[in-house]
């Protein structure tokens, strides 16, 4: 349950973005998170930096084509939501607290969360979003520098980023769990 309500968010604007206008699929997008972050404050957890992050960018980039430019376009909203997603994940390392050690901590007990390894295992499974994230926003670059290239490869490129990193982060657990001898590292996996 736990990466259903982290990815929801994004996979709302991603269909919607396929169905609706551009701001009513970045509006619902802020919604869920904020929906996402009510859920977590009613069940005794923390505001995650990654929820708040992107209520505010969806939210921003909702007013932006509510307020000023409404022609921004299906890839430059994209785009946005992309660098978005970059800064928050980078924002995160550099305050010293990766966007995915709130939902770790949260998921196994604290022995497990003060072994050395911990936040380092975290700093890893957040730069391999990072990095999916960098891999959606060239994707849209290069759709919006080569508009004769087919959508479908942009969001090829999006499907296989994103999968690649929810799989990583199911494996790299397992990985130093073995490599380890002990479980230096946990993370919420579908129930």
């Amino acid at each position: 349950m736990a990466i259903f309500l982290i990815l929801a968010p994004y996979a709302a604007y991603s269909f919607l973005m396929l169905v609706t206008s551009a701001t009513a699929s970045v509006f619902a997008a802020a919604a869920i998170c904020l929906a996402t972050i009510a859920i977590d404050v009613a069940r005794g957890r923390s505001v995650k930096i990654l929820a708040a992050g992107s209520a505010i960018v969806f939210a921003a980039i909702g007013l932006t084509l509510a307020l000023v430019d409404p022609a921004l376009g299906t890839l430059g909203v994209k785009l946005s939501v992309d660098i978005g997603i970059v800064v928050i994940s980078l924002g995160s390392m550099l305050v010293r607290r990766p966007f995915t050690l709130q939902y770790a901590v949260e998921a196994v007990p604290a022995e497990t969360a003060a072994m050395p390894g911990f936040l380092t295992a975290n700093y890893i499974i957040t730069g391999a979003w990072t990095a999916a994230a960098l891999l959606m926003m060239a994707a849209n670059i290069v759709l919006l520098y080569f508009p004769g290239l087919p959508v479908w490869s942009g969001l090829a490129v999006a499907f296989a980023a994103r999968n690649s990193a929810i799989y990583f982060t199911k494996w790299y657990p397992e990985y130093c769990k073995i490599k380890y001898g002990t479980l230096a590292v946990a993370l919420p996996t579908p129930h």
